[in-house]
């Protein structure tokens, strides 16, 4: 089991950029494929961006494509969404997310994950 705390949210003005953390506990970080989701009042959670659980793949939603960066560190058992080039569309909750599979589908439903973080806010300035 994993446990999942993310941080780094906030206010920021349109064209800014946000660094987010999410620290996860245990022991086999390395086995788990990691997400990235965002859920905004009164809409579904959307998919981000995922790395596999080796950091070699990723895979971003067509909306921040180009515009962030997803990223891990397995010996600090912690993965990263640097967002840039920030719009006030991208404001939402945003979620980290867990899954125990090293294999080689990127998995982008939030059905795939079985671990979630309890999410930080970030919000963009018009």
């Amino acid at each position: 089991q994993v446990q999942l705390v993310e941080s780094g949210g906030g206010l920021v003005q349109t064209g800014g950029s946000l660094r987010l953390s999410c620290a996860a506990s245990g022991r086999t970080f390395d086995l788990y494929a990691m997400g990235w989701f965002r859920q905004a009042p009164g809409k579904e959670r959307d998919f981000i961006a995922t790395i596999n659980s080796g950091g070699s793949r990723t895979s971003y939603a067509d909306p921040v494509k180009g515009r962030s960066t997803i990223s891990r560190d397995n010996v600090k058992n912690a993965v990263y969404l640097q967002m840039n080039s920030l719009k006030p569309e991208d404001t939402a909750v945003y979620y980290c997310a867990a899954v125990n599979y090293n294999g080689p589908i990127l998995r982008t439903r939030p059905s795939d994950y079985d671990y979630w973080g309890q999410g930080t806010q970030v919000t963009v300035s018009s």
